[in-house]
């Protein structure tokens, strides 16, 4: 892997993985894939742009295919060629909870089971993510999307709590922005319809964390959802078009200032070895 070429992207935008799909890896080769899979799942406390990726090939542990391990060969690829990317916190940032919720209907091929996707800050900084598959067969999009909800508004009162454990003051209500306008209709809608009686109680989560003051939902266009990396695999453009919305969340430590300074002071060093032998030369006896 040291000679491979980095890739711009985890995975291709088209990916969508089985676990029938290509030839089985031999019993020393899915060990090695097991031993990655594991510390690709360490990095991702670190790394969010891998979350997804990662936590798809982790449901292919038990029986492993060259096409899985292609795909862990892409990620130690894109990592290459990020191996400086890393999460920055700032402690002067302001102390209020923001959150994207998000989901991907259908997207697995072998169950059509949907996969929910949030990322929480801080201020303006990322603290909190997660990309996982849903445990029901969601019927429709909206379905999956306020399972979503569900799941990040439960995320959300457990970081509240944890502010309040640790002794700071937190009273304002948590901003949560979805995409899907049906979710967030449903959340103001007092009556419950027939439709959404096997969601009642994700509904009554969500809308009584609404009513208590502890969220506050917001709609948001699907261009600027965040969380949408967290549900699917995306190009490089998209993928390039969430980093700089993360602001200062997503911190790539850069050479070029360093590169500056020690061009000038190399240059002034080498100045003053010259005007010494200059001046060494012009007066001996000094």
């Amino acid at each position: 892997m040291l000679d491979s070429a980095p890739v711009p992207t985890p995975m291709i935008h088209s990916s969508r993985l089985k676990s029938s799909e290509g030839i089985l890896l031999s019993e020393k080769d899915s060990s090695t894939y097991r031993h990655l899979i594991g510390r690709l799942i360490y990095l991702t406390n670190t790394r969010p742009d891998i979350t997804f990726s990662v936590n798809n090939l982790s449901q292919f542990l038990s029986s492993p295919t060259k096409a899985h391990q292609q795909v862990v060969f892409r990620i130690l690829r894109y990592l290459k060629g990020n191996s400086s990317s890393s999460i920055f916190l700032h402690r002067n940032s302001p102390i209020h909870l923001r959150a994207y919720s998000d989901s991907d209907w259908a997207i697995c091929p072998d169950t059509r089971k949907s996969v929910t996707g949030f990322s929480i800050f801080l201020g303006e900084f990322l603290i909190s993510w997660k990309s996982k598959k849903q445990q029901t067969i969601s019927k429709s999009s909206f379905e999956a999307e306020y399972r979503a909800l569900a799941t990040t508004t439960c995320e959300l009162q457990w970081l509240t709590l944890i502010l309040q454990d640790f002794g700071i003051p937190y009273t304002q209500p948590a901003t949560l922005f979805c995409d899907n306008q049906s979710a967030i209709q449903i959340t103001s809608n007092q009556v419950f319809h027939e439709r959404i009686k096997h969601i009642e109680i994700d509904c009554y989560i969500v809308r009584e964390k609404v009513t208590t003051g502890l969220l506050k939902l917001l709609p948001i266009s699907s261009s600027l959802q965040i969380a949408d990396i967290f549900t699917k695999p995306l190009l490089q453009l998209c993928l390039l078009n969430l980093n700089p919305s993360w602001e200062c969340k997503i911190f790539i430590p850069s050479l070029r200032g360093v590169i500056k300074w020690a061009v000038i002071w190399f240059g002034l060093l080498v100045f003053v070895y010259f005007l010494g032998s200059c001046l060494w030369s012009m007066f001996p006896f000094l």
